[in-house]
């Protein structure tokens, strides 16, 4: 692995270092400024000579077209996805963007000739660390990109759009509604970049509401929708109550430790390990922050507004919640719980290890239960991915657990990496066989709202290969192989299972006699998440048995509207779920790399 090239913004390597979220800003400039280039002049004070203003008046040809801010979105998108695969493919390069830097010395060099000079070190205490970029935080922004563009692709063809020559007060809304929407992608993807990145909790949070002001706006966006207003409202309202709680237990926090940089709050965690017990103050920090965190992941009790808003949003909208929104969530849960709060085995700082593992299963079961329930597909949707959230909170309690108990700590942490590993696996393949299943839901749409069950019946007559890719959809989310989604639960589930066995292998060995209670309680995860999985079968199958057993509704009939666009975007979805169902070693390999990245002590334990 690379050493870390410390940057300070605009120096040497900034450009390099910061080059997909560079391309977003440009892409977000272009949005605003090209569809409103036109022939507008303004007149020089006190005189009669106009210039041209190039801003407003009639638009030039060129730019006139309504689904061009749609093209540079996805062009934009896209880049940035493509950018960051190449840097994989490349060999990564890790930078970290430090500021307030201080011309403190060592051995006769400044920290900003270190800095300068591409060094992998720096002055301990002479600047703030802002941004990282390497393995992990790459990862996830190849996840929030790829889900992004992809709901941007599908979206094309879901707006309305009235050609250049009608100058009505309604085509103008429509046409100017295509950029907005488009902004609001860019922007969300923005706040989804920084989150990835952040290092200090400040800039974490900053880019949580930029992601998250951007999607209270979009399950909006269609406001002549009483369902979308209705739960627009209701997320924004939810979503702001959790900011708030998360941003009170920032701010407790800092009033414990001073800072608010992980790194920091990690040692100010080591350092408060007493014989007499962890303070209270950093421990409410947590539960407050876990409150944030935990509306984004949908965790339950926090995912009350989720089913409203993915059944108001379209459904592109709705994928973009399900998949890079909750991978956001999982990115703050990481950062503070395994970087900063790892608990130690002699401390009372391991009772968020508790409940987060209590949190998990009430998430899984609750959301497969709900959903057994749920006539509305979106809904439905909506409450597998709060059980699929219960699913990756065991793994994180699962990598807690390994650090908490001494006995579980073997094999250098090779059990830990596994569930990390297997977490990040999960988010990639998600944004697969879960977009696609939303994007089939849109083409849907097109023809009316997808508010019952009863929407899907007899899809295998009138579009055989919307009913195909569901089917491959809805099993891979059931966890049938050889799906992604098995793939996906076959590795968390076997690294649960692993960090529980801990020593016991050992044991074994030796030829002693073990029963299931020998093993680690962090093992029931496994089975409950094995149960859970089970009771999901049903309402996934209840989908594929609407699609090829009933016959279509009376008033919809015959094929569905082409929209090449989103189609384009389901069947990429399906070629993924099967492709990384079969060959996932080479995307396996990469979350491995990312895991291993992640600035936890594997090795250490």
């Amino acid at each position: 692995m690379s050493e870390i090239i410390y940057v300070q913004p605009f120096d040497a390597n900034f450009t390099t270092a910061l080059l997909p979220e560079l391309i977003l800003v440009a892409g977000l400039f272009a949005l605003i400024i090209i569809p409103n280039l036109g022939k507008a002049t303004f007149r020089v004070p006190g005189t009669q000579i106009r210039l041209p203003y190039f801003l407003g008046g009639e638009r030039y040809s060129l730019i006139s077209n309504p689904r061009l801010p749609s093209w540079i979105a996805v062009t934009t998108l896209l880049l940035a996805f493509v950018e960051v695969i190449m840097n994989f493919e490349s060999g990564l390069q890790r930078y970290m963007i430090v500021s307030e830097l201080l011309p403190t010395t060592i051995n006769g060099a400044t920290a900003g000739d270190i800095l300068v000079n591409g060094g992998s070190h720096i002055v301990p205490g002479s600047s703030k660390e802002l941004l990282l970029i390497n393995d992990f935080s790459r990862l996830f922004e190849m996840i929030f990109f790829g889900a992004i563009s992809l709901a941007a692709i599908a979206s094309m063809n879901r707006l309305q759009s009235f050609d250049s020559s009608d100058k009505s007060t309604n085509a103008l809304y429509n046409n100017r509604r295509q950029a907005d929407f488009y902004i609001l992608l860019l922007t969300a993807a923005m706040g989804m970049a920084i989150v990835a990145l952040a290092q200090d909790l400040f800039v974490l949070f900053l880019g949580l509401e930029l992601a998250s002001f951007s999607s209270y706006v979009l399950v909006a966006f269609h406001k002549e929708s009483k369902e979308g207003t209705e739960g627009g409202m209701k997320y924004f309202i939810v979503g702001s109550v959790a900011s708030g709680v998360g941003l009170y237990g920032l701010s407790m926090l800092y009033l414990w430790a001073g800072t608010l940089q992980l790194g920091e709050l990690s040692v100010a965690f080591d350092a408060a390990m007493a014989p007499q017990g962890f303070p209270a103050l950093p421990l409410i920090a947590l539960g407050f922050i876990l409150v944030g965190f935990g509306f984004k992941v949908s965790a339950a009790p926090f995912h009350f507004a989720a089913p409203d808003a993915y059944a108001g949003a379209s459904s592109p909208v709705a994928g973009i919640l399900a998949t890079a929104s909750k991978a956001m969530g999982i990115i703050g849960l990481t950062r503070m719980l395994l970087i900063v709060a790892s608990p130690e085995s002699n401390d009372g700082s391991a009772i968020w290890l508790v409940a987060l593992g209590i949190l998990s299963v009430v998430t899984m079961t609750w959301g497969n239960i709900a959903a057994l329930g749920s006539d509305n597909p979106k809904r439905m949707l909506a409450y597998s991915s709060v059980a699929h959230a219960g699913y990756m909170l065991a793994g994180l309690t699962a990598i807690g657990a390994w650090n908490w108990d001494p006995e579980l700590a073997g094999h250098g942490g090779d059990a830990a990496i596994m569930v990390m590993t297997a977490i990040l696996f999960h988010l990639v393949v998600l944004v697969c066989f879960k977009l696609g299943a939303f994007l089939v839901l849109s083409i849907l749409e097109s023809e009316g709202e997808v508010s019952k069950m009863s929407s899907l019946r007899g899809l295998s007559k009138r579009e055989p290969l919307l009913a195909v890719s569901m089917f491959i959809f809805m099993i891979s989310l059931a966890g049938v192989p050889p799906m992604s989604g098995f793939m996906s639960k076959l590795l968390m589930i076997m690294g649960i299972v692993k960090v529980s066995i801990g020593n016991m292998g050992d044991a074994l060995s030796n030829g002693d006699i073990l029963s299931i209670g020998d093993a680690h309680w962090v093992w029931w995860l496994a089975l409950i998440m094995v149960l859970n999985s089970a009771i999901s079968m049903f309402y996934y199958l209840r989908v594929i048995v609407t699609m090829y057993f009933h016959e279509p509704e009376g008033d919809r009939q015959g094929p569905l509207p082409i929209g090449w666009q989103v189609r384009t975007a389901i069947f990429a979805c399906v070629v993924a779920s099967v492709f990384f169902g079969i060959n996932a070693d080479g995307l396996i390999e990469l979350c491995e790399m990312a895991a291993n990245s992640l600035n936890y002590s594997w090795a250490s334990q």
